[in-house]
């Protein structure tokens, strides 16, 4: 159990703000990528990287450290915004993204990106990866815990419930799974494209440990994480009820921003929003 005080909040809500104006950099930068989901899901990550996970940048393949696997990869900004200021490699690469020889691709690649530890993208897969990764630790009587991170359009995937199925089969306790839940998709909001609903019913339904929170509390998700670490012989997901473009007046909850990047103008006006003035 980690300790949550108003000084960690802080902090963690201070990171999250800087993971924010990063991806508008790099996404106004780029001229390409996925912006809504990667804010929408900044605070999950900030409460990862800056308070719960046991990772070093320095021992970037410890065999000792956490697991983080990104299912919905092209949120792919938001994870390069958090290992780069968590420090696995300068800052300034952020600038390159989706560049040509650039390292930082549209989707994570953990042959070319320290801190990544699975090369994910093609939906469904990377959720598979993380049970395997659960299952390889408890196995090799190892202790570290693996974290990743789903879709709400991506779990509309028979892959995915093949592997939640795994993963309560396995008694996989050292695995928590985290479902930004915005509600939108690239083709529309999730209820009218191929509904998942009711989500916390089902995930139960396959034997998981069952949390929801508002995805953008960074109260209830260190609650939540602390919830998780207490839970025996079966996996944890937690629901967080997200706003897909967190933290833009112009683009929440708006599905066009789902895979666009924003050009000169907006790229400002964001910053501007997010308390950046450059």
């Amino acid at each position: 159990m980690r300790e949550i005080t108003e000084s960690a909040i802080q902090a963690v809500s201070s990171k999250a703000l800087t993971l924010r104006q990063d991806i508008i950099r790099m996404l106004g930068e780029a001229g390409s990528g996925h912006t809504g989901g990667s804010l929408s899901s900044a605070d999950i990550i900030a409460c990862l990287y800056f308070w719960e996970m046991n990772i070093d940048p320095m021992q970037p393949r410890s065999a000792e450290r956490d697991r983080f696997v990104l299912s919905k990869g092209h949120a792919a900004p938001l994870l390069y915004a958090a290992l780069a200021e968590r420090g696995y490699f300068p800052k300034s690469e952020l600038l390159r993204l989706r560049k040509l020889g650039s390292p930082l691709q549209g989707h994570p690649d953990m042959r070319k990106v320290a801190g990544v530890d699975a090369s994910t993208g093609s939906l469904g897969q990377g959720v598979s990866w993380a049970v395997g990764m659960a299952l390889a630790a408890k196995i090799d009587g190892l202790d570290f815990r693996v974290y990743t991170l789903l879709g709400d359009g991506e779990i509309e995937e028979g892959l995915v419930w093949e592997a939640v199925m795994a993963a309560h089969h396995y008694k996989l306790d050292n695995l928590v799974a985290f479902l930004d839940h915005n509600r939108l998709q690239i083709d529309g909001p999730i209820c009218e494209v191929m509904s998942p609903e009711p989500v916390a019913d089902k995930f139960r339904a396959f034997g998981w440990e069952t949390l929801s929170v508002d995805g953008h509390d960074h109260r209830q998700i260190m609650e939540a994480l602390n919830k998780a670490r207490t839970i025996a012989g079966r996996p944890t997901i937690i629901i967080a009820d997200t706003v897909k473009g967190k933290g833009c007046s112009f683009m929440e909850n708006k599905v066009e921003w789902h895979g666009s990047a924003p050009n000169k103008e907006q790229t400002s006006q964001a910053l501007a929003e997010l308390g950046c003035y450059e």
